[in-house]
């Protein structure tokens, strides 16, 4: 292994200089709210409908080929890069599961050199203990659904749910074939092998079943929130279904799944702030759903049915959580009784309940954790424990079986240096036994991947408020620390989702060439408990840009790069992140790569109608309503503060049926950019726009590979000497 960049060609960075970019047309659009009328002369690009913004997109593509046509020799590196270490050819570790007509399989899914999408199989199962060796054919095989087959030609495809009845005889599965989260819900024979011809359309994510005969499933509303639940009986018209539940809060997003001991469907009905949860008995299925706790505002409680009891994780007094029991019929918070007290720093996040243990998955200390709670015969919760682990940085979940009898738990392991590793940890002899780690292959020039060529580290940045940060950060052992290596910051901190530090075979592409690869662990995200999630978020939002900042000047300061050879990247959420730090700092940074981001989002908040709206004021806070709100949004909403200066390099990179962050969004703060910013051509502003997918990009493997080749090849050939 080596990161010598000698070994690698070096990218011309500057394209011929006759390019012209697109200038968008500038159309009179006056917005006022609170006494501020905001010209938006871009804000026409909303239309996808419109044959001139359609126009207008492939205009920017087309620059941006031409902009980066002399990186086509690296994407192709990079894009072998990935496939000749990834195994195509592979097969998950099986995961039991026991069916009420005693039957009992092994489920699994394989991948094939050469194939898009996974294949999902089953082959019968005697002891839960001994999965089929995954190096190996598994004898009887039954394919369930060949994704390859179901895609046909589509240019996207993405299932929405993937559900087996309880007998094992019917498969329940939804497909999305445009990328705007819009499923058709399918019906399979598991027998013979045939699509029924019965069809759903316009469903939500998810489906459950109650015996072989009823579904429950969601839908959405036209803002694309999961609103309804309705149950559909086998063989009826699905114009009769019935309505289970309507949530009419517009804050609330609604789901449906079955316990894991089959007797119960779950209806969860949510805002960011709070929660309610509804059971209904699976072998009563047309009864009405009984309330666990009625909502009270700023409570939020899973509910986990555990054969005589219920679990209830929530955080009524505990800002962490804590765990609860009460019994099955309960009906109101005051039934809860202590199982887990609330412990600050101590974030609980889930409970998986089986008939001889408990799982509960934790945060501690900026990273997870897994403690195991023992029940006796009768039930009963003892005393628990944790499982421990020697990395100093990893990540670990449970990975929740579907075998209510189940004697081990399923965990996922890894971290920024060992690839994913699946183990079962068996209760009784707390063992912990490894199933598989996921293959990296030999690289046809590096040689094979050994952990031992790299070094992952935590480090502590200074926020301009005195709090520290961390940044998880990995780098092949032989990049020196002077200043000199380029290096990628990567940054979400919103919604209380963490970025864990995490194996990736992408990543390597950076670190064999030298870079170091750091993630920024800042406020608004969830590593660090709840309070750090509440730092970040409405009137603290701030908070999460300069975090970042701090982060990216830490890695200056600490000799892992220097200013000019530093990219940043960040999605979605993440995405409004780079756009707010291109405007905060832009010295900060020589690139910026921003996916599918959220850069206009005074505009989108302030439009009750769109997906990311009303359900996302308990996150942004409420300016349509609330005129400090509304002031403080547009102080770092990166489109209304694009300014007559320098930025960094900035890519963004966007999906035309995104139904999450529009298009728009993107589109619009290239153009204002293109129109504002005094870049020279040294630092290029572009627009990509995949014209058939959604707001996680294209969905086949090989489509993926290739999007983040190209990311990473405009990154390497801003920041990385030539």
């Amino acid at each position: 292994m080596t990161s010598d960049s000698a070994q690698h060609p070096s990218t011309d960075q500057h394209p011929s200089t006759d390019l012209v970019a697109p200038i968008a047309e500038r159309r009179p659009f006056t917005r006022s709210h609170h006494g501020d009328q905001v010209n938006d002369p871009y804000e026409w690009l909303r239309d996808s409908d419109d044959p001139a913004v359609i126009g207008y997109l492939e205009a920017e593509n087309a620059y941006t080929e031409a902009m980066t046509t002399q990186l086509a020799g690296l994407r192709e590196e990079i894009f072998d890069d990935i496939r000749s270490r990834t195994q195509e050819t592979d097969l998950s570790v099986p995961g039991f599961s026991k069916h009420t007509d005693g039957s009992a399989y092994w489920y699994y899914t394989r991948t094939v050199h050469g194939s898009e999408y996974p294949i999902f199989c089953r082959a019968a199962a005697a002891d839960p203990l001994q999965p089929p060796d995954v190096d190996g054919e598994i004898a009887g095989e039954q394919v369930l659904l060949d994704a390859n087959a179901e895609a046909g030609d589509s240019e996207f495809f993405s299932l929405g749910a993937f559900s087996v009845s309880p007998t094992g005889k019917l498969l329940a599965y939804s497909v999305d074939e445009t990328g705007n989260e819009r499923f058709q819900l399918r019906f399979l024979d598991l027998e013979s092998g045939k699509r029924s011809d019965e069809v759903i359309d316009n469903v939500a994510y998810g489906a459950a079943w109650a015996g072989d005969d009823h579904l429950f499933y969601t839908r959405a509303d036209d803002a694309w929130r999961p609103f309804q639940v309705l149950r559909h009986r086998l063989g009826t018209d699905a114009g009769d279904d019935a309505e289970v539940f309507a949530e009419p809060d517009e804050r609330f997003w609604v789901g449906v799944g079955s316990s894991r001991d089959r007797d119960w469907i779950v209806i969860d009905a949510g805002s960011k702030l709070t929660s309610e949860v509804r059971l209904l008995p699976s072998n009563d299925p047309e009864s009405e759903p009984r309330i666990v706790a009625p909502r009270r505002q700023g409570v939020e409680y899973q509910v986990e049915p555990a054969g005589d009891r219920l679990l209830i994780l929530h955080n009524d007094g505990a800002e962490d959580f804590a765990l609860a029991q009460a019994p099955l019929d309960s009906t109101d918070h005051d039934q809860w009784r202590p199982v887990l007290g609330h412990q600050p720093g101590v974030r609980l996040q889930e409970v998986d309940a089986y008939a001889g243990h408990v799982v509960v998955g934790l945060r501690r200390n900026g990273l997870t954790g897994i403690h195991v709670i023992g029940r006796d015969a009768g039930g009963e919760l003892g005393e628990g424990w944790d499982i421990d682990f020697d990395e100093p940085l990893f990540t670990v979940y449970p990975s929740a079986s579907s075998y209510y009898a189940s004697p081990s738990i399923r965990l996922s392991y890894t971290s920024m240096v060992t690839p994913n590793s699946i183990y079962d940890y068996r209760v009784a002899d707390r063992e912990l036994i490894l199933r598989k780690v996921t293959p990296v292959l030999d690289h046809p020039t590096r040689g094979g991947y050994r952990s031992d060529d790299y070094v992952q580290t935590r480090d502590w940045a200074t926020a301009a408020d005195g709090t520290k940060v961390p940044i998880s950060i990995v780098r092949a052992k032989d990049t020196p620390l002077d200043g000199t290596a380029p290096a990628v910051i990567y940054g979400y901190g919103s919604y209380e989702i963490p970025i864990d530090p995490e194996f990736s075979i992408p990543v390597l592409s950076f670190l064999d060439r030298g870079f170091v690869y750091a993630i920024a662990h800042i406020r608004g995200g969830g590593e660090l408990g709840r309070h750090w999630y509440d730092q970040g978020k409405t009137g603290t939002k701030i908070n999460t840009f300069t975090d970042f900042v701090a982060c990216a000047r830490h890695l200056v300061d600490a000799g892992y790069t220097s200013v000019d050879r530093l990219a940043a990247r960040g999605g979605s959420a993440g995405g409004l992140l780079m756009g707010a730090v291109a405007n905060l700092a832009p010295d900060a940074f020589r690139a910026i790569h921003a996916a599918v981001p959220f850069v206009d989002p005074l505009t989108s908040i302030l439009m009750p109608e769109l997906p990311l709206t009303v359900t996302e004021w308990e996150e942004w806070g409420d300016p349509l309503h609330d005129a400090s709100v509304y002031a403080y949004m547009k102080s770092y909403s990166p489109y209304e503060n694009v300014a007559h200066k320098d930025y960094p390099a900035i890519l963004a990179t966007t999906s035309l049926h995104d139904t999450r962050v529009l298009f728009t969004e993107p589109a619009k703060w290239i153009a204002a950019l293109r129109q504002t910013a005094t870049n020279g051509p040294d630092r290029p502003i572009l627009l990509k726009t995949e014209m058939s997918a959604g707001h996680g990009g294209a969905s086949g493997r090989y489509q993926r590979w290739k999007e983040t080749a190209f990311d990473y090849a405009w990154i390497i050939s801003q920041v990385r000497p030539g």
